[in-house]
Order: C-alpha cells, then structure tokens, then sequence
C-alpha cells in the first residue's frame, strides 16, 4: 500500500509532507495537527461500512481502541457534516460506504482549498484507508464510472483530449483486473467487450492476452499481468489538462477511477502547452506507458575512448616508392591521421580507466595496424556512392538458422542452429584448422619464426567446423573482437564460450534459469552481456563464472542486446517494448526510451557512440539521441519484423534488415542533421519528428525469398548481409 501514499505526491508535483499513517488508521497529530475533524470523520466513515457489512466485532474493537464512545447515531451525522462539499452531487453513483467516505474526502478537499499547504494531502490519506475496500466496489457501476470518463474526455477541447485520452487504456485494464480479481465474472465480460473497441490499435497483442483471464486463477500464473498490476503505468500529462481530469474526477466523486489513478498510475506533469496526438503516439505503446523525465536525466558519457598510440609501419607500396624516388608518398600522413583519430580526449568520453579493460597484446596491436591499413583504402558512402551489398544465403538450412554473426575482419562467419548445434565457417580462402595434439605440440621448435603456423594441423582443414554442446535452439553467437573465441546462447538456459583453435567448449555459463535469446562480446573483448526470457540482463566476464552485473527492470523478455563502442554501456531490447541504457560500473538504468509498438529485436549504436538505432515487430527503426534520451527520427518503409541494424564504418549509412526479404539503406548523415538540438532543451523534452521516410531512403534490395537476419559492413564499407532460404 505505500504506493498509494505516494502517489498523491507524485500526481500533485508537490513537495509537502505527508501526515504519517498509523496503524489505527487515524493520522500522527504531530504531522498535520489542523486535519484531526478530518481524521474523525475518516474513522467515522470506516465504522459506518463495517457496520453496514455487519461486522459488530471489528466496530467494537475499533472503538476500543480509537477511545470513542459507543454512540451508534453519531456515524449518520458525520455524513451530514463530512457531505457540506457537494455530496448530492454523486450519491445516485456511488454505492454504499463509497459515497460516504468520497463525500468525506470531497469536503476535506473543498475545505482544503483555499490553503492547500495546510489540507491538500488529506485526500490521499483516505485514499489510502480506503483502497482495500475500494476493489469492492459494486461491479455494475464500473461501466457507469469508465463512460462517465469517456463522456467527460470527448467533450473537452481538442488540445486537451488526446492527452486525456492515454486514460482509457490502463484504467480499462485495471478495471477489468479488479472486476475479475474480485470474481466478478460476467460483468468483466461485458465490460471487456463494451470498451476494449476503444483502445489504440497498438495495444491489441495485450488485449487479446487479456481477453483470456477470465478467471482470478489465469491471473496467478501470467507474470506479464502480474506486472501490469504492480508497477505504475506512466503517463505525460501536461499541468492545465491534469487540473481539468482532478476537478471532473473531484465533482462527480469518482472515487473508484481516483484510487486506481493515485495506486497504479505515475503522472509525469510537466508545464507548457499540452501533446498533439501525433506527438503523444509517437512515443507511446509500452507494457508500462511512457518513460518518465527523471529516468532520462542520468548523465550519459556517449564519447570513444582514446585510441592507443601505435606506429603504423610502411607497407610494401610504400616501401618501394620510398626506394625508387628517395622520399616518402603522400599517402602516408592520411595514414598517420587515421591512427590518430581519437588521440585528443572527447570532452563526452568517460575516463579511461572508469571501467577495468584488457590490457592490449601484441596480437591485438597487430590486428590494429591491419585495421588502420584497411581503413585507409574505405570506400566513402553517402548518397551518391552506396555500398555494394554481398548476400550470404543458407541453402537447406534444415537445421533452422537462428543466429547469424561475422568476425569484425570478415574472415570468420558462425551460424546458431535450432537443431541445437554452432557452425563456424571460413569466408577466405584460408581453411579452418585445429591446434595439433598436446604431444605433437611437444615436438615443435618454439625458437622458429612460423612457429604460430607449425602449431596448425593441416589434417584438420575444413572451411566447416561443427560445435556440439548445447541441449536446444541456438538463438545468440557473438565473436570476440581477437576472433580467438565464439559465444553461443541457447534455450538451455546457458551461454558457452567455445575455443576457435580448438573448436571446443571452454566454459559454460549457467545463470539465466530459462532460454537466452542474445548475447554479444564487448568491442574490447573480456566482457559479454546477455539476455533472455528471465527479463534480467547480465553482464560477465570470460574469466568469471558467475555475473559481474545483473541488470533488472524489464517487464517482458529481453530479446537483444548491444554494447556501446566505448564499452561502458549495455543496451537492451525487450518484448515490453522499451530500449533501456545500463551503466556497466554500477548497473544502473540510465535510459529509458518508449516509443515502439512491438517487442524490439535489432539494436546498433553509431560509430561516434551519440546515437542508437533500434528495430522492432512494428516495422519501424527508430533513431535515439543517447545524450539527451530523445526519440529524433523513424523510418518507415518494412512490412515485417526488423532483425538486422548495422551503421557503415564512418556512420554515414544505416542498413536495415527485415523478415520482408529486403535490406534497405537509409541516409543516417541526413537524418541526424535534420535535427534542431535546439529543441531538446526544451523543458518538455518533445521532438516533433519529421515525415520524411522517404527522402532518407537510398534503396531498397530485394532478397529471393530469404529474410535477413543479419548485417555487417566490413572494414572496407563493403555490406555482408546474411539468412537462410525460406522455399514457401
């Protein structure tokens, strides 16, 4: 019941204090000493109910206890005397007890009004002795009560109306829920049945969840529900449409509408002119309404950390120039300057010892300089040079594809499959081979420059290695950043970590206690997140057993998730259809982004760290400003579910890959710059996204009947994207 208490708080916006409860129900005179007639006529009202439902122990004991004198005629003159604020108005409403101790709240709250410093909280208060019994109320009247609202909500001014009108959507599943919870059959029935018509249409997947629990019973065992119910649906209300919802709600004594707002709705009231519906919509559609302002205010470090310094030594053309003409080309400054891209520190960069990374060895130093050398023959993108795009179908992928994922140098691609095994395929010409036996090894000369390639047993070369472990479908692979290891999540409920020298299992992570459906290495390895079915995130390391971090708050399935480039962040995806940002040092939630209308599935930050992109059921990618936790960009154009997001190297392109059989490449440049950053300092904190899906879309690819379920750009900016053959 603490809830409730706060809730007055929180839907005021005020910062008084609030009379302590007491066990008696009465209220500590030492915290508001003017409201005790109030706190008389509460007790009052409460001995009049148990009256009225016969319970003469309960009274007798109550009186004792509050020290009142048995005096059974003064309960009606308290409602004479507690009904002065406009009792008449509501009595042929309200039944039983509910119209007596509204009446009491009524007059404590007109009393109160012209000081609401001294008598504002009382309200809640009564709220708070009365919400037991409020879900008792008489069941034929919540029809009464929801067209009431309705009434009053479309016949108030436009501006107002679609703000208001977020109301109908979690009081009609609370109402439901308490009508069936209270064993109120029929008449949840029928009141499903008048009303759910009225919802938006994104909320259709819950209603027909919903639809099923008929029984108090089919409410046990739906934890999704069970959710709903406890934590506080979100809605954004702005202060003068707020004051207008209070005053109808204080007129007709609507007591039973009133308690389901104050225990299980957050108002989030903010000054300034009300939402357009356009506005309201679009970030509208989670399982718990929108994400409140305060969840977004966290300081987010989005800066890349400092590359560390590495000399990149001349390649052979360049040698051979310096030979012949005695001076060195041109060409290789812009080298200099690509392996000094990030030496000057980003002001919004965290530390770079703020999170504890691996130390970088002379493997990964090399891997660096192949990396830079790449980097300096990047083909750059934009809307006049498109990448080409390379397709990798699964030709009879029998074995159900479920997870696709490429090695950062694109030599490597590995396949999750629901028959419950890992393929790992060699894309170059180079095969796939196995470290050789521990007593082969023994005879090897260590001293020997190819000493790295003796170690390699040629009888094994195969460009297919097969991993046998897991006990169900594969849904998540990840490579390491040295492509020394591969990740695996299955519906096993464990992650493996499986060696790519010797193409066996090292470790087997066992925390989740039902199916992972993703995981992926940090950029800089060591650290791996994960994601699943149990709505809790967790963060590891290769050399822990168990979780550094577990990341909580989720109301639904996790279904993917992203690490950030500078790695001390982790984005997840859920079914409950919010984006949420965790700090990897402390495990906080520092981003809440709302505005999908179905379970995310794809996540993929730019390379600058300042942005997000996500995919979802919906068919829309949304585009999120990280620093400011702001939804600035949607591009519509898919028909189906989107799996697959990667940007390209430089972050001028966004590919976008769906279950519709396309990939479709959208002008990211553009998108971010159409952005007034003037508008996000706004209090409100709203956007209004412009339409222009169209204009930002470079081209659509149609596959053959092959959904894509993943994208990768290489270090080139050349497009890979892969999926498997689907013949119907």
């Amino acid at each position: 019941m603490a809830a409730v208490q706060d809730g007055g708080s929180e839907l005021e916006g005020e910062k008084e204090p609030k009379p302590e409860l007491m066990n008696d129900g009465s209220t500590a005179p030492a915290a508001a000493p003017s409201s005790r007639p109030e706190d008389q006529q509460t007790l009052l009202a409460v001995l009049q109910f148990l009256k009225r439902n016969k319970l003469i122990e309960s009274v007798d004991a109550l009186r004792r206890e509050a020290g009142l004198a048995d005096e059974p005629e003064e309960a009606p003159g308290s409602e004479a005397a507690g009904g002065a604020g406009g009792a008449a108005a509501g009595s042929g409403e309200l039944g039983d007890a509910g119209a007596l101790l509204s009446r009491v709240s009524g007059g404590s709250q007109s009393a109160a009004a012209p000081a609401p410093a001294k008598g504002g909280d009382d309200q809640p208060d009564v709220s708070v002795v009365l919400s037991a019994y409020s879900q008792q109320g008489d069941p034929s009247l919540y029809q009464v009560y929801y067209s009431g609202l309705k009434k009053f909500i479309e016949s108030v001014l436009d501006c107002h109306r679609a703000e208001l009108s977020q109301l109908f959507y979690p009081l009609f599943v609370h109402m439901y829920l308490e009508l069936v919870y209270n064993n109120h059959e029929s008449e949840a029935k029928s009141f499903f049945e008048k009303f759910n018509g009225d919802q938006e249409c994104y909320y259709q997947d819950d209603l027909r969840v919903l639809s099923g629990l008929t029984k108090k019973e089919h409410m046990k065992g739906n934890e999704t529900l069970l959710d709903f119910r406890t934590s506080r649906f979100v809605l954004r209300i702005s202060r003068d449409s707020y004051q207008l919802l209070k005053r109808h709600l204080q007129e007709r004594q609507n007591n039973q509408i009133w308690n389901i707002i104050q225990e299980h709705l957050y108002i989030d009231i903010f000054d300034g002119m009300p939402r357009s519906k356009s506005q309201i919509d679009s970030m509208s559609g989670s399982l718990a309404g929108e994400a409140k302002r305060e969840d977004n205010k966290t300081k987010v470090y989005y800066g890349l950390l400092k590359e560390p310094e590495i000399e990149v030594p001349l390649d052979d053309e360049d040698e051979e120039a310096e030979n012949e003409e005695g001076k060195p080309k041109k060409k290789k400054p812009k080298k200099d300057s690509m392996g000094s891209k990030s030496k000057k520190q980003d002001p919004n960069a965290p530390q770079q010892n703020r999170i504890p990374l691996p130390e970088l060895k002379d493997s990964d130093k090399l891997d660096k300089i192949m990396y830079m050398k790449e980097a300096t023959k990047r083909i750059r993108l934009g809307p006049e040079s498109l990448p080409s795009i390379c397709f990798y179908t699964f030709l009879n992928a029998y074995q159900g594809l479920t997870a696709v994922d490429f090695t950062d140098d694109s030599s490597l691609l590995a396949g999750g499959f629901a028959d419950s095994t890992v393929r790992v395929w060699s894309v170059t010409p180079k095969k796939l081979r196995k470290v050789k036996s521990a007593a082969d090894l023994g005879m090897i000369d260590k001293e020997s420059d190819d000493v790295l390639e003796r170690i390699m047993d040629e009888k094994t070369a195969s460009e297919c290695k097969i991993l046998y472990g897991h006990s169900g479908p594969v849904y998540g692979v990840s490579f390491s950043p040295d492509r020394n290891y591969l990740l695996s999540s299955s519906e096993d409920g464990t992650i493996r970590l499986w060696s790519l020298q010797t193409f066996t299992c090292l470790v087997a992570y066992k925390g989740h206690n039902y199916p992972v459906w993703d995981t992926q290495f940090s950029p800089y390895g060591y650290y791996f997140v994960s994601g699943g079915h149990d709505r809790v995130a967790r963060l590891w390391a290769t050399d822990h057993y168990q979780p550094l971090r577990m990341f909580a708050g989720h109301l639904a399935d996790i279904t993917c998730t992203r690490f950030h480039p500078n790695s001390n962040y982790v984005a997840t995806g859920s079914a409950d259809r919010t984006i949420r940002l965790w700090d990897v040092l402390n495990g906080h939630c520092v981003r809440v982004l709302t505005g999908h209308k179905g379970p995310i599935h794809s996540l993929a930050f730019s390379p600058n760290g300042k942005y997000l992109a996500s995919g979802s059921t919906d068919g829309r990618v949304l585009l999120w400003d990280i620093g400011h936790g702001l939804m600035i960009g949607e591009l519509k154009g898919h028909t189906d579910t989107i799996y697959a997001l990667r940007f390209s190297r430089d972050g001028e392109i966004l590919a976008s890959g769906s279950m519709d059989n396309t990939v479709r490449l959208w002008d990211a440049i553009r998108a971010f710059d159409d952005v007034e950053t003037d508008d996000f300092t706004a209090a409100t904190g709203h956007v209004h996204l412009p339409d222009n899906s169209q204009e930002l879309l470079l081209g659509t690819y149609l596959s053959k009947s092959t959904p894509v379920i993943h994208l990768h750009f290489t270090r080139r900016n050349l497009l890979l994207s892969a999926g498997a053959y689907n013949s119907q």
